[in-house]
């Protein structure tokens, strides 16, 4: 008897060992090639975590944390500052602004926290992150897949870019053409056509942009990562990422999907349901009164498309 009570006791500790740790909120630092990236984990619910990597490429978590403490009751929050950005290392190393690094980023992650099952999301740029993911990583651990206003195709990127500069007053298109055609991007009648540009669909929010506690000490956007790798225009890429095109291995992804964007997103909603068409199964919601900063835009709304998708991708698990 003795010996069956032991028996039991050691597989117990066996199975409790092998299971995934509750995640504690907590920030540190983990290594990776070029340096060290920053990451924080808020929230101590009882569902799946969720990882967030942000725009850019150059951008940083700060201005996001405060709208995603809204679900932190449900799941833990995982927010990291790509290397170059925020409170991570900066070594300024060009070798390094090479998409699969930044996906060795997120593997690196995942392996600190020893995350077992979690959901990835990726905003804009993140989303280029996250699709190269997917399709060159071991994708076992993942539970499903956020693409909010995503980078998937740098053309049909450029393609919506020119659709929307179509709707603006003559003036502003004719304004943004002259100086796109000949490369002068610092003038002010360009600048404030592209000013009109982004208070249309980049974010609607009328006024100042508010203070954010979270981001104070911390870098601004890396301007010189993105010119680098985008080019120093919105509507015309020019740096390495200019080929970037993942848009034909969508129909590759398993997982469940979910496709969001702002009702005048930079990535058009048409786009967003053409990506749909790809993907067996996958979702699409449009955040109302939202251009591409649907997190400042229209929080409230964004927030409970994630939560409803979220919930139904647990409750089917």
């Amino acid at each position: 008897m003795k010996g069956i009570v032991l028996l039991i006791t050691g597989l117990i500790t066996i199975g409790i060992s092998g299971c995934e740790q509750k995640l504690q909120p907590h920030e540190g630092y983990v290594q990776v090639t070029g340096g060290k990236i920053w990451y924080k984990v808020i929230g101590e619910g009882p569902g799946k975590p969720l990882m967030l990597m942000h725009g850019g490429p150059g951008g940083r978590s700060c201005t996001s944390i405060a709208v995603y403490e809204a679900m932190a009751h449900e799941r833990p929050i995982i927010f990291f500052d790509q290397l170059e950005s925020g409170k991570s290392d900066h070594p300024n190393d060009t070798n390094l602004w090479k998409i699969a690094y930044f996906v060795e980023q997120v593997e690196a992650l995942r392996q600190k926290l020893n995350l077992k099952h979690f959901h990835l999301l990726g905003s804009s740029w993140g989303g280029s992150i996250a699709v190269e993911y997917m399709l060159t990583k071991n994708t076992d651990a993942i539970a499903s897949v956020i693409f909010s206003g995503p980078l998937i195709g740098t053309p049909q990127w450029m393609k919506d870019s020119k659709v929307l500069i179509s709707r603006l007053p003559q003036a502003v298109q004719d304004t943004i053409n002259k100086y796109e055609a000949i490369g002068n991007y610092t003038v002010p009648a360009y600048l404030a056509a592209t000013d009109t540009f982004n208070i249309n669909f980049n974010s609607r929010k009328k006024g100042p942009r508010e203070s954010v506690p979270e981001c104070e000490g911390v870098p601004g956007s890396n301007k010189a990562i993105y010119n680098y790798m985008w080019g120093p225009t919105e509507f015309n890429a020019t740096g390495t990422l200019r080929d970037f095109d993942r848009v034909g291995d969508l129909p590759k992804l398993t997982k469940p999907i979910l496709f969001i964007g702002g009702e005048f997103d930079e990535v058009l909603p048409e786009t967003l349901y053409y990506f749909q068409s790809l993907v067996p199964d996958s979702k699409v919601a449009i955040v109302p009164n939202a251009g591409h900063a649907k997190t400042r835009d229209n929080p409230a709304d964004y927030i409970k498309f994630l939560q409803a998708f979220l919930a139904e991708v647990e409750a089917g698990s």
